[in-house]
């Protein structure tokens, strides 16, 4: 059970939610080569996550398996853009970290129902952005490995 209410606040703020985790990147000095990518871009992502939050919560494998693959070609472009791995998956930690926030500042519970579903949000919230960082690492790893072997980098 999840909190609808939560999923749907996030849905309807991820401009502002964006906002500010586009400010937290561009201030963040472990994300140096992230804060160069220009805002549409971070903002394009941003909105593919947390515009569709409560869909790719609730999606079925096959729904699911085209966001791996998504994060997946993401991984290999930033690999061709030189952006360091760990800055990948530190942008990754810091837009999950600022929707968790978000969901705490903004917890309806009352109940002890609606306790256990914010609990259960957020815990469905951090294997979708570990599935996403997963994700990201393949396909930047298999970028790195077909850049070896073709004696590239």
């Amino acid at each position: 059970m999840l909190s609808a209410k939560l999923i749907q606040l996030i849905e309807d703020h991820w401009q502002g939610i964006m906002t500010g985790i586009i400010h937290q990147m561009r201030s963040d000095p472990r994300l140096h080569h992230i804060s160069g990518l220009p805002e549409t871009e971070l903002r394009d992502i941003g909105r593919g996550i947390l515009r569709n939050l409560g869909h790719w919560l609730t999606a079925s494998r096959t729904e699911q398996h085209a966001v791996e693959e998504q994060y997946e070609g993401l991984g290999r472009v930033r690999f061709a853009e030189h952006i360091p791995l760990a800055e990948c998956v530190c942008a990754l930690q810091v837009v999950k970290s600022r929707v968790v926030e978000f969901t705490r500042d903004h917890e309806f519970s009352q109940s002890s129902v609606e306790v256990l579903a914010t609990e259960e949000l957020e815990h469905q919230l951090n294997e979708f952005f570990d599935d996403l960082v997963y994700h990201e690492v393949i396909g930047y790893e298999g970028a790195m490995r077909k850049a070896m072997a073709a004696g590239v980098r």
